[in-house]
């Protein structure tokens, strides 16, 4: 299997930063037409199973706080298909950096997120 194929990595790339503007627009629309149906994301005190729950979740939060601003994002392919996107987030004046994984499947309506984990360490 090949991996970081250039081209897969450019489409990755832009689908992820698409999915971050997204969601620092707080755009709910946006955000949940990058997931797959049938993904899971566990959050940081939540989880989702399926884009409906993901979608009640969604609504019912506000916006995320402003100046978000990512580091060390990193994006592995695995062939053509099948994609790794891990990234640490943080806010303006905190030192605590939260980290975030999506797995990305490239589907007939383009690459969708199928499962996603956001943490944070405990301080």
């Amino acid at each position: 299997m090949e991996r970081d194929r250039p081209e897969v990595i450019a489409e990755v790339t832009a689908a992820f930063e698409a999915y971050e503007r997204a969601l620092v627009a707080n755009d709910v629309e946006k955000i949940l037409s990058f997931f797959a149906p049938e993904a899971v994301r566990f959050g940081i005190a939540d989880q989702q199973v399926g884009i409906e729950e993901q979608e009640r979740w969604r609504r019912a939060q506000g916006p995320l706080p402003p100046g978000r601003a990512l580091k060390e994002t990193q994006i592995i392919s695995y062939g053509l298909s099948t994609a790794v996107v891990t990234t640490l987030f943080g806010y303006p004046g905190s030192d605590v950096l939260g980290r975030q994984t999506q797995a990305w499947v490239r589907r007939p309506e383009g690459w969708r997120i199928v499962t996603a984990h956001v943490s944070e360490p405990r301080t």
